[in-house]
């Protein structure tokens, strides 16, 4: 794609926008390219200088529709922080960046954090005003690293960071996808037999006129009240689940409660406490190794740790360090880390590799969990098919237990 000379500012100040334009040159071969300016007659005029014949001139919009996910922001700092190491400048870094996203929202999200860096605002203050895709933790990052003049060096840390999130939360993401799927096919099944299967053997067994057995009575009583009610039956499930969502996104109360059962659930809890200390080191030596002062920092591990649970207790922490108690102490005193990352991080506090340390306590972490993970899935194939068969088998012979009734007195 051809490039032109960047145009010169417009006097006016005017916010400038990306054109892409179509034209022929001098041999009059045709060429496109794109181009930044305040209006489209200065893209024209810059196109002439260079004898350009202008076709077209086109304002490029941005489709909207997609949302911004949390890959992009990982990516986006990663291609950031790699062309910057490269010595491409920050304006031009964003060009790239726009031009190569393969998702319209983070493009328009990009386009709009360089239009106010190129208006005078720093890239943490640009990325301040948009809580909803870069949280504190993002930003005091960015700011360190604009303060210190190593905004590449924390910007490859800081994406180091996401990507290492990243990987966690998919694990756990995997580990719960298989039984929840399981369990909601299960559902499934579990009703079209209660709404449309049962009640036609129910038919066929009135026109037997004999006792029927009490496991097909059972079955056939719940099936009655499924069709009887099943409008009322769903609106409750539903109900249940909307109103559960809504107590927990709006009840700190509640999230504490629901963090804290979650951890007690076997295995699962195990894998979710351990991801969560991943997390929580992660984030502390990140923020620590890019100079943030400790209690600043872990004002953003509480915000990063994912659990409600975890984020009282770093808030309590965060507090009695700021009172002069040592971070060994505190963590200890708050019940929720294991023995052997207290003593990492003193370790870390007596020798001054705090983030070091921490490092070492996420890595660590972060196996365990592959690992757990790993078992996991060999663990619930057979308690998944435990489930199904007790489920749907309980029903299926309940239903055949009448004809064998039948068939044994036949013979």
């Amino acid at each position: 794609m051809a490039t032109v000379a960047r145009p010169r500012r417009a006097t006016n100040e005017q916010k400038e926008v990306l054109f892409t334009w179509e034209g022929k040159d001098k041999s009059g071969k045709i060429v496109r390219g794109e181009t930044r300016a305040a209006t489209e007659n200065v893209v024209q005029a810059a196109l002439r200088r260079q004898g350009i014949s202008v076709l077209k001139v086109k304002k490029r919009s941005f489709a909207r529709g997609s949302k911004v996910k949390e890959r992009d922001i990982a990516i986006f700092t990663r291609q950031l922080a790699t062309m910057m190491r490269a010595g491409v400048p920050l304006l031009q870094s964003f060009d790239i960046a726009i031009k190569g996203s393969g998702n319209p929202a983070m493009a328009r999200l990009m386009n709009e954090i360089r239009n106010d860096v190129e208006t005078g605002t720093s890239l943490s203050q640009a990325l301040r005003k948009r809580p909803a895709y870069f949280d504190a933790l993002y930003a005091n990052l960015v700011q360190a690293g604009e303060q210190s003049g190593a905004l590449e060096n924390l910007l490859d840390r800081l994406a180091t960071y996401k990507e290492k999130i990243m990987a966690i939360k998919s694990k756990i993401k995997s580990a719960l996808f298989y039984p929840a799927s399981v369990i909601v096919v299960a559902s499934a099944v579990v009703t079209v037999m209660m709404l449309f299967v049962i009640p036609e053997f129910k038919k066929v067994f009135t026109s037997f006129g004999a006792d029927l057995p009490a496991p097909t009575l059972f079955v056939m009583a719940i099936s009655d009240f499924f069709v009887a009610h099943a409008f009322l039956v769903f609106a409750m499930i539903a109900a249940t689940i909307v109103g559960l969502i809504f107590a927990y996104k709006r009840s700190p109360q509640m999230q504490a409660t629901m963090d804290r059962l979650i951890l007690q659930v076997p295995v699962i809890g195990d894998i979710i406490r351990k991801a969560t200390i991943a997390r929580w080191t992660r984030t502390l030596a990140t923020m620590f190794a890019a100079g943030v002062p400790l209690v600043e920092a872990l004002d953003s591990v509480a915000g990063a740790a994912g659990n409600r649970v975890y984020m009282v207790a770093t808030k309590a922490i965060q507090n009695e360090v700021a009172t002069g108690t040592s971070l060994t102490v505190a963590m200890q005193g708050s019940g929720v880390f294991p023995a052997m990352v207290v003593q990492m991080v003193s370790i870390g506090e007596e020798s001054g590799q705090l983030d070091s340390m921490c490092s070492k306590v996420a890595d660590f972490f972060e196996r365990e969990v592959d690992d757990m993970v790993a078992g996991l899935s060999q663990l619930i194939e057979p308690i998944i098919i435990v489930f199904l068969g007790t489920i749907i088998g309980g029903l299926v012979v309940a239903m055949y237990l009448p004809i064998f009734k039948i068939g044994a007195v036949v013979a």
